[in-house]
């Protein structure tokens, strides 16, 4: 099968509504090898994924806390002093058959690095969807119904932010990403804590390789950080 075969098969497997990793396992190659044209394939609106029925968008209350949110798009934050260390989840869920959702969850650090993880899309019924949501909140004070368009702009305009400070997503972020549907910046969002970058090193984040991937596009005075590991940041 050659590279054009390859991507109309993408293709029709991605309508039907496969992931990335069953149209790998189906298409017998490695996942590295379908990621980029799951992405062109959604560059070209090659599916109908972002024009599927919006089942609902959530968002963990506190999400608004140390950002700037332009007062003209109305988009309300339920309990605006709530703690979240700038960390942000979002869930995304559409019609996928009669009687089932596509869902997608997003995990974003709006004060840093973009988006941080994703999970998903997996398909459930609406009794699933409940406890799924539940478990993806479960660590907030709450959450609460957005409308998409602060979906797209908080996932999507966290990851120009992290852009523009030298981080790039996950490789699997790309594929799930047009489950937000299309969204044009720039983002109505000011990133940042209180618009500084702010760094706090997670489980699993190379907290050393952060700050100075910092250090290369900003000066020390324009971004703060709160390191985990010992070893030194400079």
């Amino acid at each position: 099968m050659d590279k054009a075969e390859l991507k109309e098969r993408v293709r029709e497997l991605r309508a039907q509504g496969l992931s990335p990793k069953q149209i790998a396992r189906e298409l017998k190659v490695a996942p590295s090898v379908v990621a980029p044209l799951v992405r062109a394939v959604a560059a070209e609106g090659g599916t109908n994924e972002g024009e599927s029925e919006l089942v609902g968008c959530w968002m963990n209350v506190g999400w608004s806390v140390g950002l700037g949110v332009d007062p003209a798009r109305g988009w309300a934050d339920e309990a605006p002093d709530a703690e979240t260390g700038g960390l942000v989840s979002v869930l995304v869920a559409r019609k996928h058959g009669w009687d089932k959702v596509k869902v997608t969850g997003y995990l974003a650090d709006v004060y840093c690095l973009g988006v941080k993880n994703t999970v998903g899309p997996d398909v459930l019924n609406e009794r699933e969807l409940r406890r799924f949501r539940e478990f993806v909140f479960g660590e907030y004070q709450g959450w609460q119904e957005v409308p998409l368009e602060l979906a797209q702009h908080l996932v999507l305009g966290s990851v120009e932010y992290a852009k523009g400070l030298g981080f790039e997503p996950r490789e699997e972020f790309w594929p799930v990403a047009e489950q937000l549907g299309t969204w044009q910046g720039p983002s109505a969002i000011t990133f940042g804590r209180d618009g500084k970058p702010f760094f706090v090193q997670g489980p699993d984040d190379e907290g050393i390789k952060v700050v100075r991937i910092l250090q290369r596009t900003l000066s020390d005075d324009q971004f703060d950080y709160v390191l985990t590991d010992p070893s030194p940041a400079s």
